[in-house]
């Protein structure tokens, strides 16, 4: 099991987009890379910055970047939330779309882009799922 938020997880969560044929799928025509961003509070004391490259359906990187070394990448879109929201998306008890639109999860960078890949949004979510995860209090 992994800690979300860690180069452990991130690592697992890409093997689950590479190996997600329903991903690749619905995924063909992506072309952006992302920050998830763990937002401070409980025992996380700064924001922890996943980076994410997706691209035509594969995850070609991942990285976990510190509040000091986030410049190292410079994303198309950042999707920031406390790790209670990303668990609520990871278990899918909130729809990843409807938090990015009620600001549950806080999207920088073209929102219309993200709109028009909503089933390539799902599949993320179901590769999610197939991550063991620990989840910080």
């Amino acid at each position: 099991m992994a800690v979300f938020g860690t180069l452990a997880w991130a690592t697992a969560f890409m093997e689950a987009v590479n190996s997600s044929k329903a991903y690749e799928d619905a995924a063909l025509n992506w072309e952006g890379d992302f920050y998830f961003v763990i937002e401070p509070g409980g025992s996380i004391k700064e924001p922890g910055y996943t980076y994410v490259d997706l691209w035509h359906g594969k995850c070609r990187k991942v990285d976990v970047v510190t509040e000091a070394d986030k410049e190292k990448y410079k994303p198309e879109f950042v999707l920031m939330a406390s790790v209670g929201t990303w668990r609520k998306v990871a278990e899918k008890k909130v729809d990843s779309i409807q938090a990015i639109v009620t600001r549950q999860l806080k999207l920088t960078g073209n929102m219309g882009k993200v709109m028009r890949a909503v089933k390539a949004a799902q599949e993320l979510v179901n590769c999610v799922t197939k991550v063991q995860t620990e989840y910080p209090e």
